[in-house]
Order: structure tokens, then C-alpha cells, then sequence
């Protein structure tokens, strides 16, 4: 199953990115700054095939945390053969009431899912919640910065792999924007009309304890 979501993934994303080829590749160099259009190439000299290689699918993650879930990214960070190829992927493994939380991307994303099954959505900007029970080979597709989200909705683990139309789509939780962070208690209750006594319980979950 997995050899056959890793073609579905990269033949789709490899057909639907742009890029206008005048290099055979532009491995990243990890090593300097990123820009909007992202790495410099790596000199061609020390490329290897290691460059073009990721391996950090290969152990299920620890999913004991606050989401009881773990998103494994395969983003241009860590792996530099993907820079300006405008395409991504990550895996997801959720324990049993594992989620991972509403959150956004620059780019489209779509799932698939291959061990369990997992309650997943977005929201648009009418407010209109899109939603559906997933099981094993089922795919979805999530818009461009939509707000999105995946539940286990089974009794056993869960695992998918997602693919993005970026090499860099960059994830922002909202829970974790808001409540894990610097913002001060008053302001949070202000723009979200949640009650800053229940603030404080959920900045405490991550370990913030500033007003």
C-alpha cells in the first residue's frame, strides 16, 4: 500500500507543479538562508543521493502528547532535493483520540489514508464546515489556507500521508498560535470571546504561565 500512495502522491504533484526548467535539479542548500522562492542550489559538486532520498517514514512516531498525534514533514528543510520542484509531503500517525488540530498552509494539501480511520475537514471562508469519515484508501483534498483538520475516528491507531503543491507549505496551529505563545490572556479573551479564567487553564496545557 505504501509503494502505491507514494506514486499516487508524487505523479500527481510531480504532473501539477510548475517550473521552469533550465537546471536537471537545484538541490538545497540548507545550510544559508531561505527565500521566498526558496534555497540557493547546493554546489553541484557535493550533491548525492541522499539528497534525493528521505527516510524519516520509516518508524511509526510517538504520538504522547497533548494531541496524541505526530506529523512527520518531509518539507524542503529536510529534504533539499525537493527545493524548486514545488512539492511536499508529510506523514500523519494519530493514537487512538489523536488529532491533529485545526491549522492552515500556503499551499493545497490532499490525504490519503492508509491504516485506520480518521474524521477529516475544512472550513471556508462563508464559515461552511466540509467534513467526512475517511477509511483505508480514501483521499481528500484540503484548498489552499483554509483552516483543516484530521480526528482518529477509530479505536486503533491511524496513520496517513499527505502531499502539498509547495515545497515549503509551511503549518500553523491555531491552538498552538494562540495559547502557546506571547499573546497576554485579556487580548486572547478579546478576539475569541473565550473567558480568561478557561484561557488560563488551556496556556497551562503548554506550559505558558504569563497573564
Amino acid at each position: 500500500m505504501n509503494s502505491l500512495v507514494f506514486f499516487f502522491l508524487f505523479s500527481l504533484f510531480i504532473s501539477l507543479a510548475y517550473c521552469d526548467i533550465e537546471f536537471d535539479f537545484c538541490v538545497g542548500d540548507i545550510s544559508r538562508q531561505t527565500s521566498p522562492v526558496g534555497y540557493a542550489c547546493k554546489n553541484r559538486a557535493t550533491v548525492t543521493i541522499d539528497d534525493f532520498i528521505f527516510t524519516g517514514f520509516r518508524v511509526q512516531k510517538t504520538t504522547t502528547n497533548i494531541y496524541k498525534a505526530n506529523a512527520t514533514l518531509a518539507f524542503t528543510n529536510t529534504f533539499p532535493g525537493l527545493n524548486g520542484l514545488g512539492i511536499a509531503t508529510s506523514k500523519i500517525d494519530l493514537g487512538v483520540g489523536g488529532v491533529i488540530p485545526a491549522h492552515t498552509h500556503r499551499t493545497s494539501e490532499f490525504i490519503i489514508v492508509v491504516k485506520g480511520s480518521i474524521i477529516a475537514g475544512f472550513v471556508d471562508t462563508n464559515n461552511t464546515a466540509y467534513f467526512k469519515r475517511l477509511e483505508v484508501g480514501d483521499v481528500m483534498v484540503f484548498p489552499p489556507t483554509l483552516v483543516h483538520f484530521q480526528v482518529n475516528a477509530g479505536k486503533t491507531s491511524a496513520t496517513a500521508y499527505s502531499g502539498y503543491n509547495g515545497a515549503n507549505p509551511g503549518i500553523q496551529l491555531i491552538t498552538n498560535s494562540l495559547l502557546a505563545g506571547n499573546l497576554p490572556t485579556d487580548l486572547i479573551t478579546q478576539i475569541t470571546l473565550v473567558n480568561p479564567l478557561e484561557i488560563a487553564r488551556l496556556k497551562s496545557l503548554f506550559g505558558i504561565t504569563n497573564a
